[in-house]
């Protein structure tokens, strides 16, 4: 074979790669997409105003006039194809537990990107069932927002609705900001990320209550300095009976946080955030430095009570995008995400208490071995809390306001009076012991 020939087959080649390239390129995957969604059950009929920008549906043709802009005489077949493929085939919606049938397209709008008429249910309404845009409007495709109205057959408006938006494919980042309008209630706005899974819109006590507690569970697994500091609190003791007053102190502290601030007590401030998240890398440093330089730590649970605030406001903070999911019932989620947070405790717990006795037994002294890990764990810690006071630099030093000092009282005086009441408690358990001891004395021969 010539070189000629060589290069000439080489050359057709890669015209055909470039060939079959074009198209791939000409529809890309958007980057972001925003799915905006209405479901309300009025009747027997649940209705669904959905708006998607069509730039999300790349298997739709559109018909085309001069200067490739959509022909508006000839779309309302491809709008409705369009609502088919992009939205109604990536989305269940359930009465109960029972799967609703395919919806009937009410109406299909290609509206412009500057229509602001999904602001509310009633003006996306009268939007949807109003007159399209006119034939002579110019607009590619491109940059067209395709809106539906979708109705399902319900057997009724009180009853309980879910729904699976699987609209992950549409983009490589996919916002689905959905309302729920049931009857004679406030609106519950949700918020989902690419495929959310099964959403229940108004959830009863116990599916609100079982989400949150796995929830808590997950969160806690997930969290590495709580872990870490749960690692600091037991590593000198690794035994259930000394642990109990500690984890019950720690548990206490974050509830008393978490719940309040999902309340909107917490500081609502920019700065306050990343001042928990370098506090709870400070509370891990030092619970570290102490395993270190203390050989037998006394009352350490007044230590996990008071790093406990500090903890709770951290899992409020990866609580607040699913206290959505809560409903009417926020006290029972919360209480349900805290008995998932204590659930993988003692998950932890009941791992690392049997393995840290073998290590110490088979493998290294018990003193050298806790002098060890509270290195790494210390050293890392101290690293955490570096970059995370880097981050808190960023912000301007706080002013102090009226409502920032309130809130700051009231918080200072119920961490008194649950620290006052903790130790009275104590201190009666102590005078206990010791009257119980007296009398063992007392009544040896």
């Amino acid at each position: 074979m010539s070189l000629r020939v060589a290069f000439g087959r080489f050359a057709l080649l890669l015209a055909a790669l470039l060939f079959l390239a074009v198209p791939a390129f000409a529809h890309d995957i958007p980057n972001d997409v925003t799915v905006q969604a209405f479901v309300k059950p009025q009747g027997h009929v649940l209705r669904v105003l959905m708006r998607v920008p069509l730039k999300s549906a790349l298997d739709v043709e559109f018909p085309r006039r001069e200067r490739d802009f959509v022909d508006l005489s000839r779309v309302d077949q491809s709008l409705r194809d369009a609502a088919t493929l992009v939205l109604s085939n990536n989305m269940d919606l359930y009465e109960g537990d029972r799967l609703l049938p395919s919806p009937r397209i009410v109406a299909a709008h290609m509206s412009l990107e500057s229509d602001r008429s999904f602001a509310t249910y009633e003006d996306a309404l009268a939007h949807v069932t109003s007159p399209p845009l006119s034939p002579e409007t110019t607009i590619y495709w491109e940059q067209g927002i395709l809106d539906v109205l979708f109705e399902y057959p319900i057997q009724s408006d009180r009853s309980y609705f879910s729904i699976h938006a699987a609209f992950d494919r549409l983009a490589l980042h996919v916002i689905t900001s959905l309302r729920f309008l049931p009857p004679g209630e406030i609106v519950r706005a949700y918020q989902l990320e690419g495929d959310a899974g099964l959403v229940r819109l108004d959830p009863r006590w116990y599916q609100a209550a079982a989400n949150f507690v796995g929830f808590g569970f997950f969160h806690i697994l997930d969290g590495t300095d709580h872990l870490l500091f749960l690692l600091c609190l037991l590593i000198p003791f690794r035994r259930v009976r000394p642990l109990i007053p500690i984890v019950t102190a720690f548990t206490v502290a974050h509830s008393i946080t978490l719940i309040g601030s999902a309340y909107g007590y917490a500081p609502d401030v920019l700065w306050f955030p990343p001042l928990i998240e370098t506090l709870i890398a400070a509370s891990v440093f030092y619970m570290a430095l102490e395993n270190i330089v203390i050989t037998h730590p006394k009352r350490r649970w007044i230590i996990a009570f008071s790093f406990g605030l500090v903890h709770g406001f951290g899992f409020s903070y990866g609580l607040q995008h699913t206290l959505q999911f809560s409903g009417s019932y926020l006290l029972t989620s919360l209480l349900s995400f805290n008995i998932g947070i204590e659930l993988g405790q003692l998950l932890v717990l009941a791992l690392l208490v049997p393995l840290l006795n073998i290590v110490f037994k088979y493998m290294v002294a018990e003193r050298m071995g806790i002098i060890i890990l509270s290195v790494i764990v210390g050293h890392t810690a101290w690293h955490w809390m570096i970059d995370r006071f880097e981050v808190l630099r960023q912000f301007p030093r706080p002013q102090i306001t009226a409502t920032g000092l309130a809130t700051g009282l009231r918080w200072l005086m119920v961490i008194v009076a649950i620290a006052a009441t903790a130790w009275l408690i104590s201190l009666t358990a102590r005078r206990r012991t010791q009257a119980a001891t007296t009398g063992e004395r007392l009544s040896a021969p």
